[in-house]
């Protein structure tokens, strides 16, 4: 038994397949009862569906009623989301989002709510499908991007990792032979500055100067176009509302820690201070940071590019499980590469761990304080650090299984 997860045997195509093609149906069948159940735009419970997707409708809808500065108004967003919804009892989903997000939340606001969240949903889906399927050429691993369990728990929320996946992987994808093209991709993370913290050092380590010169562009055109809209008025409400986002929502984790997938998390879940979690927090993000850039200058492009999603996760003080569709892509980069030069030890057994913890890693944070979700992309990041270690120290690798 050690020995199959040691080599990784028990993980094989078709095994691949059947798990991927169970999980498709039970979370296709989830998803049809939710809707079957539904009263308008709330579920059996009362709650909006999509969730999350509620504070990204409202947004939009203030932001064509001429009230776009609002949107970071929490009171006020909350009362839009309740007429939205047509129930006062409809919980806050907070908007939290530079101005760039609500050029986003602005079009599909010009759509009923279901027909925008679909749109949303399938739209970026497609997206982060394509990039994974570029990657990873093949049916079965199509198959396994579709029916991982992150995916699901994405769909629910109505959130936007499918978008950052797109625009990040994609952006690493193309980073050494199109690097303005991958600077243009970069560069839209501005919506989502938290998992960008580590690109422009890449970038600049890398010496990719054009990619700095798209992802400049691209920054630069959707400030220019939300100032141009809305003025200076939703940066300044952005920035005001920072200090309230930081203590309600990061230090005293309204949304909940065992939701939370950070370091930060980590310590305050098991009763730490503030400062304590900071301190921890940066000490993560520095090291992870540092692995990344030094990948950089010595790894191939699938290790960097694996390393970069996951450092990216464990960077922040603020990431969720749904966010972990960024782990997707990058378990997609170590497979492609393992398939070319094949699989050193347990990596087949940690990669599929990976692929499945988020279908029951916010349980086992709440149960029992383990922070499996963290532990995940440390154990991604270390994956790709050890391949480049092994295999790229001398012209022909022998790596130790190629099944």
């Amino acid at each position: 038994m050690l020995g199959a997860l040691a080599d990784g045997s028990w993980v094989t195509r078709e095994r691949v397949r059947l798990v991927a093609g169970i999980a498709l149906v039970i979370f296709t069948a989830a998803i049809v009862y939710a809707l079957a159940t539904a009263h308008g735009t709330l579920d059996a419970r009362g709650h909006p569906l999509g969730t999350d997707y509620s504070n990204v409708h409202a947004a939009g809808r203030m932001a064509l009623d001429g009230h776009a500065a609002q949107a970071w108004d929490w009171r006020a967003h909350h009362q839009v989301q309740q007429a939205l919804h047509g129930d006062p009892k409809v919980p806050f989903y907070g908007w939290h989002y530079p101005p760039p997000f609500l050029l986003v939340a602005s079009l599909l606001a010009f759509l009923p709510y279901l027909a925008a969240l679909f749109v949303w949903q399938a739209a970026t889906l497609t997206g982060a499908a394509v990039l994974v399927r570029s990657i990873l050429p093949g049916r079965a691993a199509l198959l396994a991007a579709l029916g991982a369990p992150v995916v699901f728990i994405c769909l629910g929320h109505g959130q936007n990792a499918f978008l950052t996946a797109a625009l990040f992987g994609g952006g690493l994808l193309l980073l050494d032979k199109r690097p303005f093209a991958a600077g243009l991709l970069l560069g839209c993370l501005i919506y989502k500055p938290q998992f960008a913290l580590l690109i422009p050092p890449l970038l600049l380590v890398a010496w990719r100067w054009r990619a700095i010169a798209g992802a400049i562009v691209s920054a630069g055109l959707l400030t220019g176009l939300t100032l141009l809209l809305w003025g200076w008025p939703v940066w300044q409400a952005f920035l005001d509302s920072l200090p309230l986002t930081q203590r309600k929502v990061v230090e005293a984790g309204a949304t909940g820690w065992e939701k939370i997938q950070s370091p930060f998390a980590m310590v305050r879940m098991w009763g730490g201070g503030v400062l304590p979690a900071y301190v921890v927090q940066a000490a993560a993000t520095l090291a992870s940071i540092g692995i990344v850039l030094w990948l950089a200058r010595r790894a191939r492009p699938a290790e960097r590019n694996a390393a970069a999603l996951a450092a990216a996760l464990i960077s922040t003080p603020y990431v969720l499980d749904y966010d972990f569709v960024l782990l997707g892509v990058a378990i997609a980069f170590l497979a492609a590469d393992g398939l070319r030069r094949g699989f050193l030890s347990w990596e087949k057994t940690l990669l599929a761990l990976a692929w499945i913890a988020p279908l029951f890693a916010r349980q086992l944070a709440a149960a029992t304080l383990i922070p499996l979700g963290q532990a995940t992309a440390i154990i991604v990041l270390a994956l790709a650090a050890r391949r480049a270690i092994v295999l790229d120290r001398s012209p022909e690798p022998r790596p130790l299984s190629s099944r």
